[in-house]
């Protein structure tokens, strides 16, 4: 497997962690991923050097009979077997999404539970960085900052991040933090590809890039439809979420995304997949781009994304069949 080369570790916002220029998304683990396979991946994962892991207390509460933390289960179950592993990784997690009989939300209440919870899953003692996983607006936000600065003090999180937050609420946020001294979000989860560009470079970037926020974006590959298997409606059957996938990217616009970034791999003998999340990896404001993988074989492309180096022609080629404006 290629390996990353650690000198390229990039600071996450402000919050003195270090991460390689590209996250592992665990929301397969316990889903499509068994324990067998988790724990190859995030072997696999960091002995090539990668060391961001993005879970969340909720995943995979979609499956039938799941309940939540089965992702974080596995994660734990990992980290007990020691030898370091805790230690080579930053681990990010995520509260605030629906977890079953209205736990859910950003109060302080829920927040001091759900983090227990979930460092008894993670079978750790601190969360490298804990992220809001859905804006609240009926919390104060001055009560979830203030929620997380009691638990950055007890030494059960390092750093706080946003997910899914428009740029207003965001700026609201980074207001309250620096006007009652409380700790900021430094990092923001947006989705973000080739293709879903303009809700985030619209807005979000420029708050992003003028308050040193780091960006870790979702849906880096779009669910799978940027690794080309997705090219016909017969193609649903690809994968467990092939449907959704097919509604919400089979689509002209879409196509031509695929058509140009098929062209960029063609130049550089690559899977189309390698090169999308390396235009990711080359725009200056992104930090690490977050993509799943349930084999090694997926895992080694996506390392092997972080060592892809696109030309200027091969971005503005991308860029221009997924211009938004």
């Amino acid at each position: 497997m290629t390996t990353m080369n650690t000198m390229q570790r990039r600071p996450l916002g402000r919050s003195g962690l270090q991460v390689a220029p590209l996250a592992l998304g665990c929301n397969v683990f316990g889903w499509t991923a068994d324990e067998r396979t988790t724990f190859a991946l995030l072997d696999a994962w960091t002995e090539a050097g990668g060391n961001l892991i993005d879970t969340a207390d909720m995943y995979s509460t979609w499956v039938p009979g799941h309940v939540g933390g089965e992702s974080e289960t596995l994660i734990g179950r990992w980290l007990a077997q020691g030898g370091g592993r805790r230690e080579r990784i930053v681990l990010a997690t995520k509260v605030g999404k629906p977890m079953g009989a209205g736990r859910q939300g950003l109060s302080a209440a829920y927040i001091r539970e759900a983090v227990d919870a979930s460092l008894r899953r993670l079978r750790t003692d601190h969360i490298d960085l804990y992220q809001s996983h859905d804006d609240d607006e009926r919390t104060p936000l001055a009560e979830t900052l203030g929620a997380y600065a009691e638990l950055i003090r007890a030494g059960k999180v390092r750093a706080i991040g946003a997910s899914n937050y428009s740029a207003t609420r965001l700026l609201e946020a980074l207001r309250v933090s620096a006007e009652q001294g409380l700790p900021r979000y430094e990092s923001l989860q947006p989705l973000y590809n080739p293709i879903d560009r303009q809700a985030f470079e619209a807005e979000l970037e420029p708050v992003c890039v003028e308050h040193g926020i780091g960006v870790i974006n979702f849906y880096g590959l779009a669910a799978g439809f940027l690794t080309g298997k997705y090219r016909k409606p017969e193609d649903v059957g690809a994968s467990p979420r092939g449907d959704s996938v097919v509604k919400r990217y089979l689509n002209p616009r879409s196509l031509a995304v695929l058509a140009a970034l098929d062209a960029v791999a063609a130049r550089h003998g690559c899977p189309v997949g390698r090169v999308a999340l390396a235009w990711q990896i080359a725009r200056p404001s992104v930090t690490a781009p977050i993509a799943s993988a349930t084999s090694l074989a997926q895992l080694a492309e996506l390392v092997a994304a972080t060592t892809l180096v696109l030309t200027a022609e091969d971005i503005a080629q991308i860029d221009a069949a997924s211009a938004w404006r």
